[in-house]
């Protein structure tokens, strides 16, 4: 059995969907953190089957919770103080994404403008459509609701 250590301060995200992670960890740019991370692949879940886990010893501020809820906002958050859960964060899909995703649209002025931000607000929750900011072209997640 994988044993790994326990966290002083830090987050777990747990209940990832198999496979995932390593979008996560570039998603929330931990290989730019000077940080302790563990990434659990195809752990045993009752719930789910398989799961991954990331295990972050990192002051919690220091994460983008904002990308992990567009990621997957079924993700469970648990952060961790003096080796214990002292809070559970429910994600949710933030209504602003800034540099996350990109607009396809060719016209769009963030394809002419090169150091122009791409933001995306969320136009419909309940099917997950995000909408670029200057021309409205729709991104819709690939994600299959379960």
């Amino acid at each position: 059995m994988l044993n790994v250590g326990r966290l002083n301060e830090g987050v777990v995200l747990d209940h990832i969907e198999a496979g995932k992670s390593m979008s996560i960890y570039k998603y929330l740019k931990l290989d730019k953190m000077d940080c302790c991370v563990a990434i659990i692949k195809n752990a045993h879940s009752n719930k789910m089957g398989k799961k991954d886990i990331i295990k972050v010893e990192c002051p919690i501020d220091e994460l983008d919770l904002n990308v992990l809820g567009f990621i997957d906002h079924r993700i469970t958050v648990n952060i961790i103080q003096n080796g214990t859960i002292v809070a559970k964060k429910e994600l949710n899909l933030p209504k602003k994404l800034v540099n996350i995703i990109s607009c396809k649209n060719p016209r769009c002025i963030t394809s002419i403008e090169q150091g122009l931000d791409q933001v995306f607000f969320l136009a419909d929750k309940e099917r997950e459509i995000y909408r670029c900011q200057y021309c409205e072209e729709k991104y819709q997640s690939s994600k299959k609701k379960k």
